[in-house]
C-alpha cells in the first residue's frame, strides 16, 4: 500500500468494520453464515446484502456506499463464486475501494484452491466459459472480472485447508485477525511517564516466552501495595494482547463480587452477549467448557485468597496450548499454594528511577528544577521507591515553592499522606488475626532493623506465634529480611503501622497501645498518665538532659510487654513494672546491681547493654525461669558473670567488651540449653570454668580479643555440637589437639595467629574439619612455604579469608568449587592471583599492591563484590559487570563510558534494597552466633 492510500484510510472514518461478499447459494446458510454470526459476537459492525430478490440485477448505491463505507472487505471465494455477475461485480468495486480508499481486503478461500481463483482454472474456469457464452460481446468487463479475481487472490488471505477441516478454529483465526485489523484491542490506560517498566516487563517477559513455548504458563506477580504491579500487568496486557485468540484484563478482583469476574473472564474472550452467570460453581463449569481449547491471555489483578483463583478456574488445563495467566497479589503463600511456574518479586525503585518518576509528577519532566534538586532527593528518599508514593506526593507537591517543599516534606515525615497510608493499610486490614496484626505493629514500633531469631523469641513468649506470623508477613510483603537476617520494613509500611497506632488514641497517648514518640513518652511519664493499654513503649534519653522518672508512671501500664530504655534513669520501686513485661533492653541501665525487688518471671530477653553493673544482682530467691537472652555487653565495671542458677533455660549469653570480667561462674555448667557464648574483649578473662566443657548444646564460642586468655581444656568432647569457634587476637602460645575433637565445626576464625604455630599444630591435619564452611587466617603471617594445602582439600568451603600474610603466590581455587567468598586484602606481596571458582561471589583484593595482573573474570557470572586495586587492564570485567552490585577500584581507567558511569555508583544497590540505608556487605569473617541489638 502506497503512502497517500495508507493516508487516506488512517483519515477516512469509516461507517460498518466490514463488507461481507459471498455467494448466497454456496455458504450463506452455513460458514458465511456462522462468520456473520462471529463477527457480530466479536462487536464487529458488518455490512451483509441478504436481498435475495435483488441478485441478477447490477449493483444498487446501497451496497455501493455499504462497500465503500466499509473498512474491510472480507470475501468469501466458494467453489461456484465466480458463477455469479453480482459477486463479480461487487468485487471489482471492492479492488477499486482498496486502490482508492485504502480499503484493506481479506479474501476467504473456502474449499477452493487459491490458484484456481488466481488463474481461473478449475471451477472459475466453468464459470467464465458461461460468462463468455453469455457476454462474448463484452469483453472489457470479463477482463475486468479476470484482473480483479488475480488481485484479490494475490493477497493475503485465510485458506480453509490450513485449519485441517475445522471450521470453528477457522473462523475463530478469521475474527482474530480482522479484530487486529480494526485495531480493536482495548489497550488499557497506563501513565504516558513510564520510569522503569519496561525493564520489569522486560524481565516478566523472559518468564512468559510469549510465541515460543507451547505450554500454559502461570506467572505470579508479587509485591507490597503501591510498587506498580497492576501498572506492570497492564503494560504486559497492552504488548502482547494481539498475539493471542481472546484476553482479558480482571482489574480489582478483591473489590468485586465472583459472579461478575467470571462472566467478565467469558465475555472478554467469547464476546457473547448472552452467557449469564447465576452462581460461582456455574461460572467455574462454563470457563472449563468454554476456554479449555483456546489460546488466551488472562491476568488477575489484585487477589487476596483462593476463592478467587478457584473461581477463575485458574489452573493448567482450564485453558488451550499457548496460554498465559498472569496473576498479582500481595500474597505470595496464595502463589505458592497455586504451584505458579514463576513468581516475580516486583522491586521498588532505584534512586534514580525514582527521582525520574517524581520528577515527571512535580515538575512534568524527568528531571527536577535545578534549585530543587536537593530536595526532590530527599522528597525521593522519603517515598522509598515506592511508585504510588512518587506519584501522590510529586503530585502534592506540583507547582510549590521551596519553602511550601520544605514545610510539606516535614509535615510528610511525621504523617503519612492520607492516600498513600489508605493504600498502604489495605495489607494490614487484611491480616487474617489479631496477632498477625500485633507482630506487625511490634515490628514496626519497635524491632526493624533487628535480629529476626530474637525478636522471634521475644514475640513466641508474648504467645503471638512469630514463626508462622513473621513468615505471614514475609509473603505478604510487609516485613523483609536481609543478608545478615535482619528485620526491615519499608519506611512507608512502618509509618503507616505506627499511624494506625497514633489513630487509636490521637489526643491521648496513654490510650495508645504503643508508645515511641519522644514527646509523647516523655509526657506519658512526666503526667503518669499511662493505661492498660500500653503495651510497649521505647524512650532514648542518650543526648538529653532530661531528669529521672518515677516507677509509678509505670504503675497502671499493666498490658506492659515490651520496654526499651536508653540512658534512661528510674526511681521506685521494679515492682511497679508489669509482670507481663517479656522483653527489658535498658543500654546504659544506671545502677550498680539489679535490685532484689526485679521479679518478672514471665520476662524472656534482658539487654543491659553499657551498663554500670559491678555485679548482676545480690543474692536472693530471684528465679527467671523463661529467660532465653542475656546481653550484659560493654558493661566495663562488671568483674563477675552472674549465678547462672537463676537461669535455667538461658540460651544465649552476650558478656562482649566486659573488660574486667575475671571469672564466669561455674554454675554456667547447669545451662543445659546454653546455644551461644560470646566473650569478646572481654581482656582480661584467663579460663572457662571446667564445667562448662561439658555443655554439650553450645554451637558458638567467641574467644577473640580475650588477650589473656590462655587456651581452651585438654578434652574437648563434651562441646560435641560446636559449630562456630573465633579465637583471634588470643594469648594462646600453642593450640592444644584436643580441638581436632571438633568435627562438626562449621566455622573457624584463628585471626592473628603466627604462622608456626599454625602449620605445626594445626593446619597440617586441617583436613579432619570435613564439615567447614568459613575458614579466617587472616593476619597470620603465612609465607609461600606455610601455605597450608589441606585448604585446598576442604570441599565444603564457602568463605575464606587470607587477607593481611606474606605469601607472593597461590595454588589455583579453582579445586573449591564450593567457594562464594575470598578476602586477600592486604597481602601487599602478592603478585598473582590464580584461577578462581566460577561461582564465586565477592573477591576482595584491595590493597594488593604488587599484583601484577588477575584472572579472566568473564566466566565469572556470580560474582555480585569486587574490591580491586589500580588496574589498567580487567580480563573479562565488562562481562561481569550485569552481575555486580559493590565495585571499588583504585584509579581503573580502561572502561567504556557507560561501564565507567555504571562502576561511579559505588556502592551499587539492586533495585530490591536501593533505600536500605543500613544494608552492609556481608562479612567475610565467620558470625559465631547472632548478636542480640
Amino acid at each position: 500500500m502506497d503512502t497517500s492510500t495508507s493516508s487516506s484510510s488512517s483519515l477516512k472514518r469509516w461507517k460498518y468494520d466490514v463488507y461481507l461478499s459471498f455467494r448466497r447459494e454456496d455458504t450463506r446458510k452455513n460458514f458465511t453464515d456462522y462468520l456473520y454470526l462471529a463477527l457480530k459476537d466479536a462487536q464487529v459492525n458488518v455490512f451483509m446484502d441478504d436481498d435475495e430478490l435483488r441478485r441478477g440485477e447490477s449493483l444498487k448505491n446501497d451496497l455501493i456506499q455499504g462497500i465503500e463505507g466499509s473498512k474491510i472487505a472480507v470475501i468469501v471465494f466458494s467453489r461456484w463464486y465466480a458463477e455469479s455477475s453480482w459477486c463479480l461485480d461487487e468485487l471489482v468495486k471492492i479492488m477499486e475501494c482498496r486502490r482508492t480508499l485504502g480499503q484493506i481486503v481479506f479474501p476467504i478461500f473456502y474449499d477452493v484452491d487459491p490458484s484456481d481463483v488466481r488463474k481461473q482454472t478449475g471451477t472459475f474456469a466453468t464459470a467464465f466459459l458461461n460468462h463468455e457464452r453469455r457476454l462474448y460481446e463484452v469483453k472489457e468487463k470479463l477482463q475486468l472480472w479476470r484482473d480483479a479475481l488475480t488481485e484479490a487472490a494475490n493477497l493475503s488471505g485465510f485458506v480453509f485447508g490450513d485449519a485441517d477441516g475445522y471450521e470453528g478454529k477457522f473462523i475463530r483465526e478469521i475474527v482474530t485477525q480482522i479484530s487486529r485489523a480494526l485495531n480493536r484491542s482495548t489497550c488499557l490506560e497506563v501513565a504516558t511517564n513510564l520510569v522503569g517498566i519496561g525493564s520489569r516487563v522486560q524481565a516478566i517477559s523472559n518468564y512468559l516466552d510469549v510465541g515460543g513455548s507451547n505450554d500454559v504458563r502461570i506467572i505470579g506477580i508479587w509485591g507490597m501495595g503501591g510498587v506498580g504491579k497492576t501498572t506492570v500487568a497492564k503494560a504486559i496486557f497492552n504488548k502482547y494482547q494481539d498475539t493471542f485468540e481472546g484476553k482479558s484484563f480482571l482489574q480489582n478482583v478483591r473489590e468485586r463480587k465472583l459472579v461478575q469476574v467470571q462472566e467478565q473472564l467469558l465475555f472478554d474472550i467469547l464476546k457473547p452477549s448472552n452467557i449469564m452467570v447465576s452462581s460461582v460453581d456455574q461460572g467455574i463449569l462454563e470457563i472449563v467448557l468454554r476456554l479449555h481449547d483456546r489460546r488466551v491471555l488472562a491476568i488477575v489483578d489484585d487477589i487476596d485468597c483462593m476463592e478467587q483463583l478457584e473461581a477463575l478456574a485458574i489452573k493448567r488445563d482450564s485453558f488451550g496450548a499457548g496460554s498465559r495467566i498472569i496473576i498479582t497479589t500481595r500474597d505470595e503463600h496464595l502463589l505458592k499454594m497455586l504451584g505458579v511456574d514463576t513468581i516475580y518479586e516486583l522491586p521498588v525503585m532505584n534512586r534514580e528511577e525514582a527521582l525520574m518518576l517524581l520528577s515527571w509528577h512535580a515538575f512534568r519532566k524527568n528531571y527536577p528544577e535545578k534549585e530543587y534538586f536537593e530536595l526532590t532527593r530527599e522528597t525521593a528518599d522519603y517515598c522509598g521507591g515506592l511508585p504510588l508514593a512518587l506519584e501522590v506526593v510529586g503530585s502534592y507537591l506540583s507547582g510549590k515553592s521551596i519553602s511550601a517543599w520544605k514545610g510539606a516534606l516535614e509535615k510528610l515525615e511525621s504523617h503519612t499522606h492520607e492516600k498513600i497510608h489508605e493504600r498502604l493499610k489495605i495489607s494490614f486490614d487484611e491480616l487474617a488475626d489479631d496477632d498477625l496484626k500485633a507482630i506487625f505493629l511490634d515490628i514496626s514500633c519497635f524491632f526493624t532493623g533487628m535480629n529476626k531469631d530474637y525478636v522471634m523469641k521475644i514475640l513466641d513468649g508474648c504467645d503471638l506465634y512469630p514463626e508462622i506470623g513473621i513468615s505471614v508477613l514475609q509473603e505478604q510483603c510487609l516485613v523483609t529480611t536481609n543478608d545478615d537476617f535482619t528485620l526491615v520494613m519499608h519506611d512507608l509500611l512502618r509509618d503507616m503501622g505506627r499511624e494506625i497506632v497514633h489513630a487509636e488514641s490521637p489526643d491521648d497517648p496513654g490510650k495508645r497501645s504503643r508508645l515511641w514518640h519522644h514527646e509523647d513518652v516523655i509526657c506519658v511519664l512526666r503526667n503518669k498518665s499511662g493505661t492498660e493499654a500500653v503495651q510497649g513503649l521505647t524512650l532514648d534519653l542518650q543526648e538529653s538532659d532530661e531528669a529521672s522518672f518515677s516507677t509509678e508512671a509505670f504503675r497502671n501500664m499493666q498490658s506492659l510487654r515490651l520496654l526499651k530504655l536508653n540512658y534512661v534513669k528510674l526511681t521506685g520501686s521494679y515492682n511497679n513494672l508489669s509482670n507481663e513485661l517479656r522483653w527489658l533492653c535498658w543500654h546504659g541501665f544506671p545502677l550498680e546491681v539489679i535490685p532484689e525487688d526485679f521479679d518478672h518471671p514471665n520476662i524472656v530477653a534482658i539487654d543491659l547493654s553499657y551498663s554500670k553493673l559491678k555485679r548482676v544482682w545480690e543474692d536472693s530467691d530471684l528465679l527467671l525461669e523463661k529467660l532465653k537472652f542475656l546481653n550484659l555487653s560493654h558493661s566495663h565495671y562488671l568483674t563477675h558473670s552472674p549465678d547462672f542458677s537463676k537461669l535455667p533455660n538461658l540460651e544465649q549469653l552476650i558478656l562482649q567488651d566486659c573488660k574486667c570480667l575475671l571469672h564466669v561462674d561455674q554454675s554456667i555448667g547447669q545451662l543445659q540449653k546454653l546455644v551461644s557464648v560470646d566473650l569478646k574483649d572481654c581482656k582480661v578473662l584467663r579460663y572457662l570454668p571446667k564445667s562448662f566443657y561439658k555443655l554439650t548444646s553450645v554451637q558458638a564460642l567467641d574467644l577473640a580479643g580475650c588477650s589473656k586468655f590462655r587456651n581452651l581444656a585438654p578434652d574437648l568432647r563434651g562441646l560435641a555440637s560446636l559449630r562456630a569457634l573465633t579465637i583471634d587476637n588470643t594469648a594462646w602460645k600453642s593450640i592444644s589437639t584436643s580441638i581436632f575433637q571438633l568435627k562438626n565445626l562449621n566455622s573457624l576464625s584463628l585471626y592473628g595467629f603466627e604462622w608456626p604455630l599454625l602449620t605445626n599444630r594445626l593446619l597440617r591435619p586441617l583436613s579432619v574439619f570435613n564439615t567447614l564452611r568459613e575458614v579466617c587466617l587472616a593476619g597470620c603471617s603465612l609465607t609461600d612455604d606455610a601455605i597450608p594445602m589441606e585448604l585446598w582439600r576442604l570441599n565444603f568451603l564457602e568463605h575464606l579469608d587470607l587477607q593481611r600474610n606474606r605469601f607472593r603466590s597461590l595454588p589455583s581455587f579453582s579445586g573449591i568449587s564450593k567457594l562464594q567468598s575470598l578476602s586477600l586484602a592486604g597481602c601487599s606481596d602478592l603478585r598473582a592471583v590464580p584461577e578462581l571458582p566460577t561461582n564465586l561471589k565477592i573477591l576482595n583484593l584491595s590493597q594488593c599492591f604488587a599484583l601484577e595482573g588477575i584472572p579472566d573474570l568473564s566466566a565469572m557470572s556470580s560474582l555480585r563484590e569486587l574490591h580491586s586495586p589500580n588496574f589498567t587492564e580487567m580480563p573479562g570485567l565488562h562481562n561481569s559487570l550485569k552481575s555486580l552490585t559493590v565495585i571499588h577500584m583504585e584509579g581503573y581507567t580502561n572502561l567504556t563510558a557507560d561501564s565507567r558511569k555504571k562502576i561511579l555508583q559505588t556502592p551499587k544497590r539492586s533495585s530490591n534494597d536501593s533505600f536500605d540505608k543500613n544494608r552492609t556487605s556481608k562479612r567475610l569473617r565467620p558470625d559465631p552466633g547472632n548478636q542480640i541489638n
